[in-house]
């Protein structure tokens, strides 16, 4: 697919960061049609490179997060390279940056300067804590957003210590939230007439956003939500329960209709029927016993069997997929959330697909990410440098 093809394309986007937020975000926009240019240090470049699996010294999570960027190396300890990042932000629309507050003030690279070089440019500032408070300086990682933000004490179970999710999720709802404004900014700068602004995601926030009624139940009852495990506090029924083969399902039978179809699918006519149960706090009351009912279900019969059994009764629910699960899964397949692609030696090998979906301006991976400055000369040509300057700025280590 062509970048015309794209919304974003003629976007030209700055990635200042490394590992996951910044990232994260930077390839939605490059996904999408935006020419991303990923500033990365001459000396190993972003360390995900090194990250999780790695295929012939390479992590294969660098290969999809990098998937559609261009790869620059500056060294910004370097006069030379702060006046190439200088010429490259004086014609950008988007920085996405995700140092700790103050690292790009040392630099001479803050926000008034950058503003006064291009008027237009977005500036996504993505931080454990944002660029205020008392907090700003500190060092925060998604866990670290995670546990402030509240989601950290609601995960687990109640006689346990707080888990983590499973992945690093705190970051990537910070650089959604960092794109969300991005894109709002983009709005404002060429509908509403106005200049280019910052956008400051802290991590915490970013989690702290999410967290439903936390803070209304507080302030208005004293109510502190405490970890629950599987299920879904306050709302009935809705948890995992275990088939007679040992998988396990999730089952969302919440809703007043789709209760009572549940029950009545398992033989229940007697709760599918019984007034006390027909809305939610009438079920909720009585949440171990219904859980109690399901479990013994679940028990009786192989997961394929369960799953029929809802199906049919049209309760949504799912088994709890694994990687292999989703290889393997007509839905995963008809959506196109497996891209083929190929390692650098060739090797073919599978990409999670591109979200959302656009019906008429869908995103594509068109390569993967890319080996360390591999597009160095490239993007230093567009800016004007010349073979020889391009050679000296090597021999004096500015790139």
């Amino acid at each position: 697919m062509s970048l015309a093809a794209k919304p974003l394309a003629g976007l030209k986007v700055i990635e200042l960061g490394t590992l996951i937020a910044g990232p994260f975000a930077s390839r939605i926009c490059a996904e999408f049609g935006a020419d991303v240019i990923k500033v990365e240090s001459p000396d190993g470049g972003d360390p995900l490179r090194k990250w999780r699996k790695l295929y012939e010294g390479t992590s294969l999570w660098w290969f999809v997060q990098a998937r559609n960027k261009k790869s620059l190396t500056l060294n910004l300890k370097h006069p030379d390279g702060i006046d190439v990042l200088k010429k490259l932000l004086s014609e950008a629309d988007i920085l996405i940056e995700n140092f700790r507050p103050g690292v790009l003030e040392k630099l001479g690279l803050g926000w008034e300067t950058l503003h006064a070089l291009n008027p237009k440019l977005v500036m996504v500032r993505l931080s454990g804590f944002g660029q205020t408070g008392p907090m700003k300086d500190q060092p925060g990682f998604g866990a670290v957003g995670e546990s402030m933000g509240g989601l950290r004490y609601i995960t687990g179970f109640e006689d346990r210590p707080p888990v983590r999710t499973g992945i690093s999720i705190g970051d990537s709802i910070a650089a959604l939230w960092g794109v969300i404004g991005a894109l709002m900014a983009l709005r404002h700068r060429e509908v509403n007439g106005g200049q280019g602004q910052v956008v400051d995601v802290a991590l915490y926030e970013a989690i702290f956003a999410m967290m439903e009624s936390m803070v209304p139940e507080f302030d208005v009852f004293g109510f502190i939500r405490e970890r629950t495990g599987n299920i879904m506090p306050g709302i009935t029924p809705s948890s995992i329960h275990t088939a007679a083969d040992g998988r396990h399902v999730q089952i969302g039978a919440n809703g007043d209709a789709i209760f009572k179809r549940f029950m009545a699918a398992i033989g229940r006519d007697d709760l599918a029927n019984d007034p006390s149960l027909a809305s939610n706090d009438g079920r909720d009351l009585r949440r171990d016993e219904l859980y109690g009912v399901i479990d013994r279900w679940t028990r009786t019969l192989p997961l394929d069997e369960v799953m029929n059994v809802l199906n049919q009764a049209q309760v949504p629910a799912s088994r709890i997929y694994s990687a292999q699960d989703m290889f393997q899964d007509p839905q995963f397949l008809a959506r196109e959330m497996f891209l083929q692609a190929r390692l650098p030696d060739g090797k073919p090998f599978k990409m999670p697909g591109i979200v959302p979906k656009l019906s008429d301006t869908p995103g594509s991976a068109d390569w993967v990410g890319p080996q360390l400055g591999a597009h160095s000369d490239e993007v230093l040509t567009t800016l004007g440098y010349d073979s020889q300057a391009i050679a000296r700025l090597r021999e004096l280590g500015a790139i």
